[in-house]
């Protein structure tokens, strides 16, 4: 029988946990965490989830699709609209690779550590 298990958290490593936590406030209204300081930040949800970003002293962004450095963690967001979403994110930093494997159902950004993530429709 499984563990009766909720997840709680996700943390991502980055060179700059503030500003990593700064673009995905911004792009998903998550409240910042009172304690959140240069070493470890973070974000809260109203279900509980807990969204963090720790310094990571020598990071190296995923190189996606190339898998010189793996991608390490891939977070999935799921949009009313693709494109509009797409929009706003590239407005507030993130970049969209050119390999896009299937882009009518999903469309894969990097977040500005590096960290590949996909739009889904919802």
């Amino acid at each position: 029988m499984p563990l009766r298990m909720k997840l709680s958290a996700i943390t991502l490593d980055c060179a700059d946990p503030q500003a990593l936590a700064e673009f995905y406030r911004q792009a998903t209204g998550l409240r910042p965490h009172p304690a959140s300081d240069g070493d470890f930040a973070g974000l809260t949800s109203e279900e509980g989830l807990f969204l963090g970003f720790q310094r990571a002293d020598g990071h190296r962004p995923p190189t996606w699709p190339d898998r010189t450095v793996p991608q390490q963690i891939h977070l999935d967001f799921q949009v009313d609209d693709l494109d509009e979403a797409e929009a706003r994110l590239v407005e507030l930093g993130a970049t969209k690779p050119g390999h896009q494997p299937d882009a009518d159902r999903w469309r894969v950004l990097v977040d500005p550590a590096g960290h590949p993530f996909c739009l889904t429709r919802g």
